[in-house]
């Protein structure tokens, strides 16, 4: 059965380049992950706060250094991309940003981020997001970006808010963390709007 529409993105349309390193306000950039990096991002994964809104831990150096190889691997079949947020003079990783569950027939990602505990209330994931954000949907040509948090994180929707992310509802029980099942906020943006 033919489809009456053609697909908004085309497979290739993350590919057809080397991932990008991306600018962000502030002296920031969004470079890809390095294997170097797996000792900083273990570190970050033995801290209380990311064990509150994350799922995952982070064992060793080594099990990190897989998610790194993963990461890579998720970019070439064009699944996710995944970016370090870092410093631009010292090189210092500051967080990350990634757009996860690509759909590229219907040009739609989820975006999602977390940040160092020192890189905590300076606004780095608001600017790395505005710049994953913008090469997203006016560079790349997505459609429309997905921003979900735990009702109760406060600070990851003052994120989504400042950045343009419309609160669009709440999904009830969505997410199961590891203190029981969250109610999600659902934040987006849209192309052109």
């Amino acid at each position: 059965m033919p489809f009456l529409i053609g697909p908004v993105l085309t497979a290739g349309a993350l590919t057809h380049r080397p991932q990008p390193t991306l600018p962000a306000d502030g002296g920031l950039l969004l470079r890809p992950w390095r294997a170097g990096d797996a000792p900083a991002v273990y570190q970050v994964f033995q801290d209380p706060v990311m064990h509150q809104w994350h799922a995952r831990a982070a064992d060793s150096e080594e099990e990190v250094a897989g998610w790194i190889r993963d990461w890579h691997q998720a970019w070439e079949e064009e699944r996710e991309a995944q970016w370090a947020v870092v410093d631009a003079g010292s090189g210092a990783l500051l967080g990350r940003v990634a757009l996860r569950e690509i759909r590229l027939d219907d040009g739609t990602a989820e975006v999602a981020y977390w940040t160092v505990p020192e890189a905590r209330g300076r606004g780095v994931a608001a600017r790395a997001t505005t710049a994953l954000t913008r090469w997203a949907l006016d560079e790349v040509g997505f459609h429309r970006l997905e921003l979900l948090h735990a009702v109760r994180n406060e600070a990851s929707c003052r994120v989504a808010t400042s950045t343009g992310y419309a609160l669009e509802g709440t999904k009830r029980s969505a997410a199961l963390q590891p203190d029981a099942w969250h109610d999600m906020h659902l934040h987006a943006r849209v192309r052109g709007h």
